[in-house]
């Protein structure tokens, strides 16, 4: 008599999806979770990443599992990565990744499968229970951390953006070029995915953590907190200077971008065409002002703070997005150059310590006056038309105290 299937194992060939297993010397756990997985489907990748410990021998029991072995300790990211090629290679369309070491309990492969059957194309993430014993204090500072990063970058909340237990989208996601190999590659995995259009979610998960002497953890605190700030770093600055403005502009040539725009412009009676004006000429200042990659950053709390008109605040502001960039740095050179008498050249020969000190004073003298000068006509030429086409129902010149 044939051995039954494992319990899920329908639900995941419908669904195509497999379970992918990344392992680093976590001999110890391997065997036990291996078969707690295999009560529930077959369908595994497992990736060794290079251990030395007892983890080979332990998966020649398991031949007739898909197993990749890495000769060398390569990280969990390019662990992940070779698995996704592998599922996808393998006709699967989701793969949902799982710790070797225990903390995740195969019974929760349930939630997984329910939300992608409900939600197609989703990259989920497990939010782990943390109200249980032996939680370290680093896993809930780490996860404030990233939670925060993520929002910052997506405007997404997750309530668990560091959980290893995920389902990804691996058709989608093995096209795409990483840069991160390493425990940050979950970090970036979950943002880019988010930049590209494909819905992060989350389902709720359990966990356990060992007592602290029973523990087996291979993050290096210094190493690998030092690589997330970096990419961290490397994710604010592509969210600030292409994908919020990016997703802004395109958001106004979607279905009722330009009709938000005009209803920006033209409705609230009783928000004063000196609000709606100044709203624009700040947003023109502070897109063309020298503070390169932090407009956005110090301009939105700025605006906030004076009442302004966010919608109208952020499309101004937008008056420095790529392609234009190059043209409002040259500008500014340009100008603080005229400004101050010094001579106008590109000659990148014979660059001295002094003429970068004058090439840099000049573009940030010449960049704050340009910046001041047109928010002031951006301001002037909003206003006067405001005036000319828009009737309001009580016209006033003073802040609105209301919330914008």
């Amino acid at each position: 008599m044939p051995s039954p299937l494992p319990a899920l194992q329908d639900r995941f060939e419908s669904l195509k999806a497999c379970v992918l297993l990344p392992t680093y010397n976590n001999g110890g756990s391997l065997g036990k979770v291996l078969d707690e997985v295999l009560q529930y489907t077959n369908s595994i990748i497992i990736v060794n990443d290079g251990s030395t410990d007892a983890t080979a021998e332990i998966l020649l029991q398991y031949p007739a599992l898909s197993i990749i072995s890495f000769p060398k300790n390569k990280g969990k990211g390019a662990a992940l990565r070779a698995g996704f090629h592998a599922a996808a290679d393998s006709g699967f369309d989701y793969a949902i990744s799982m710790d070797s070491d225990g903390q995740h309990y195969a019974s929760d492969l349930y939630f997984f499968l329910d939300e992608i059957a409900a939600r197609p194309g989703s990259l989920l993430v497990g939010a782990r229970n943390m109200h249980v014993d032996n939680v370290p204090v680093k896993s809930n500072f780490g996860k404030r951390f990233s939670n925060f990063w993520f929002w910052f970058n997506t405007h997404i909340r997750l309530p668990d953006t560091q959980s290893g237990y995920r389902l990804y989208p691996v058709q989608l996601l093995s096209r795409k070029r990483f840069f991160s190999t390493r425990f940050e590659f979950e970090i970036e995995v979950l943002v880019r995915a988010a930049w590209t259009g494909i819905p992060v979610r989350a389902t709720p998960v359990s966990v356990y953590y060992p007592p602290a002497g029973e523990r087996v953890s291979h993050f290096r605190p210094f190493k690998d907190f030092f690589r997330i700030s970096v990419l961290n770093t490397v994710l604010v600055t592509l969210a600030v200077l292409w994908i919020k403005p990016r997703d802004f502009t395109l958001g106004l040539f979607r279905a009722g971008g330009v009709h938000k725009l005009w209803k920006s412009l033209f409705s609230h009676p009783d928000e004063s065409n000196l609000r709606k004006a100044v709203s624009v000429g700040f947003g023109v200042f502070m897109g063309i002002v020298p503070v390169w990659g932090f407009q956005l950053l110090i301009g939105i709390p700025l605006a906030l703070m004076m009442r302004l008109n966010k919608v109208l605040f952020l499309i101004a502001a937008n008056i420095s997005i790529f392609p234009f960039t190059a043209f409002w740095l040259i500008a500014s050179l340009a100008t603080g150059k005229w400004l101050l008498g010094y001579d106008w050249h590109f000659n990148l020969a014979g660059v001295t310590l002094e003429r970068v000190k004058q090439d840099g004073l000049a573009f940030f003298t010449g960049g704050a006056v340009l910046a001041l000068v047109m928010g002031c006509f951006a301001f002037l030429l909003t206003w006067m038309g405001l005036k000319f086409f828009r009737k309001q129902g009580v016209e006033k010149t003073e802040w609105q105290t209301e919330s914008l």
